[in-house]
């Protein structure tokens, strides 16, 4: 059995209100996974080229309200 599939069977026996805990846990944990890499990305310029054509658009009157 792979870890993946213990730590399946280990949260489909949770009852709701762990497995309510659990989940907002997890949302946190794969948002801040998220952050990093973002971070670390932006850090060795892998965003740069689309930073510089974001900008360009906006200084061209090419983008829209959010």
């Amino acid at each position: 059995m792979t870890d993946i599939q213990t730590l399946q069977m280990a949260v489909a026996k949770l009852p709701v209100s762990e497995l309510q805990q659990f989940s907002e846990w997890f949302d946190e944990f794969i948002s801040e996974q998220w952050d990093k890499k973002i971070e670390k990305d932006i850090f060795a310029g892998r965003l740069d080229a689309l930073g510089k054509q974001a900008e360009a658009e906006f200084i061209t009157g090419r983008t829209e309200p959010l």
